[in-house]
């Protein structure tokens, strides 16, 4: 093993003690490890400093917007009651006893624009509600729920894991959504309403008290109703796959030059954001100064994401210019180790020692892009190999990852008992992904 590939092994073991054991934000620790590796592999500082500018920058030019538009339309959505009206109306729809499985449905379509912590927050108290209305154990209506969101988190734009993956190593985002969808549906399903049936079916788990409510004081609208709010959900995914359709079947010209235009992430989530904001304002009749402080407190916790991204595109243009991008493509062949394993093992190293999804996701991204780029995949593998990596990002949820604790918390589980449920839940999530993307990739 070459000087080259120790140094980005110590990189890597570096930004985990960062972020583990001295409690760096992992925006500085990315950066920091970022520009040491660049000098520790012999770039002069103006080089290593033009590196990390060139990284950054490319990828928060999209980043930014997609993920700032995203959030914005999850903001609206969750202050117009737009994801409890659609909760309601499937679980109606479904009935008590299938319960799980339109849990598992809800999980999928409000997971699309919504962040992982903040719909399983918005509907914590629905699923408490319904554990002590069944005498159910909590984690019986929770899992399904929380696989599908977790699913969706890890492989879905607009969300930061897979809109930053994608941009490092150039995936189609039409194709990653239809790719997605047909590893994270299983993986909600299997790791949810089966798992939960199997494992938490019996009676009693918990404390079983009702979770506190989410961000009271957050400006709110009258709600928007189940229809308005379902569009809301899918209309930036339909308008991003039917954008990839286009691109491959319709003949060049101006109606393929539109179509492709509004399905472009940046003008889908534009358009769902004005479809929910005029509606909100013409039908609900909420106010335009609640509707904009609506948006602008969405971009918060945003912001933090963007930071993460660039500095892990940081990170990997200092490994593509050193020229360790190359070093590590010519030790991944001679160890005859696939593309979409190594990045899935290394995205779940990373995933088990830091916690961080995000992280884990933009640093698999940022060392497997010289991989991919070397290996002259076809757009459906990139996009397969895009689903291995949020599938690494997906195992063993424990007490590093911030999502571990707010399930404990607004589930009222123990330490013990959250083990039991949401880290095998994530673990059997993420191993289903890749087997999905595995199974996939002769096709792709």
């Amino acid at each position: 093993m070459g000087p080259v590939v120790l140094i980005v092994l110590g990189s890597i073991a570096a930004l985990i003690v960062l972020v583990l054991r001295f409690k760096v934000p992992a925006f500085i620790a990315l950066l920091v490890v970022a520009l040491g590796t660049g000098l520790a592999l012999g770039g002069q500082p103006a080089t290593v400093l033009e590196a990390v500018r060139k990284g950054t920058g490319e990828a928060l030019g999209f980043v930014a917007v997609v993920i700032g538009l995203g959030a914005m339309l999850g903001g609206l959505l969750e202050a117009s009651g737009g994801v409890a009206a659609l909760a309601h109306r499937l679980l109606a729809a479904f009935g008590e006893a299938r319960a799980p499985w339109a849990l598992t449905a809800i999980g999928i379509i409000v997971g699309i624009p919504l962040f992982f912590d903040v719909a399983f927050i918005v509907l914590a108290p629905l699923l408490t509600t319904l554990s002590l209305r069944a005498n159910r154990r909590v984690t019986f209506f929770a899992l399904p729920l929380l696989a599908a969101l977790m699913a969706m988190h890890a492989l879905l734009p607009p969300h930061p894991g897979p809109v930053a993956v994608a941009e490092l190593i150039g995936t189609d985002y039409g194709l990653l959504a239809f790719y997605g969808l047909l590893c994270g549906i299983p993986a909600a399903i299997i790791a949810g309403p089966v798992f939960a049936r199997l494992a938490h079916g019996a009676p009693g788990f918990g404390d079983q008290a009702l979770p506190p409510q989410f961000d009271a004081d957050a400006p709110a609208t009258a709600s928007i109703g189940f229809g308005p709010a379902l569009a809301g959900m899918l209309v930036p995914l339909a308008l991003i796959m039917i954008a990839a359709a286009a691109d491959s079947w319709l003949p060049d010209g101006a109606f393929k030059n539109a179509v492709l235009f509004i399905g472009h992430p940046f003008a889908a989530l534009i358009i769902a954001c004005a479809f929910v904001a005029i509606w909100l304002r013409k039908v609900v009749g909420a106010p335009l100064q609640t509707i904009s402080d609506i948006m602008t407190r969405a971009l918060g916790p945003a912001g933090l994401m963007v930071l993460v991204v660039g500095a892990g595109a940081a990170y990997k243009e200092v490994l593509i210019q050193s020229g360790a991008g190359e070093r590590i493509t010519a030790l991944v062949a001679s160890a005859n180790l696939s593309v979409m394993v190594f990045t899935f093992l290394l995205a779940a190293f990373v995933r088990i020692a830091q916690g961080s999804a995000t992280v884990s996701m933009v640093t698999a991204g940022g060392l497997g892009a010289p991989l991919i780029a070397a290996a002259a995949l076809s757009p459906g593998q990139v996009a397969l190999v895009t689903v291995a990596i949020g599938a690494g990002a997906t195992v063993v949820s424990h007490v590093n990852d911030t999502g571990f604790w707010l399930v404990k918390q607004f589930l009222g589980l123990t330490e013990a008992q959250t083990f039991r449920s949401w880290t095998l839940c994530s673990t059997i999530a993420g191993l289903t992904m890749f087997a999905m993307a595995a199974l996939l990739w002769p096709w792709a």
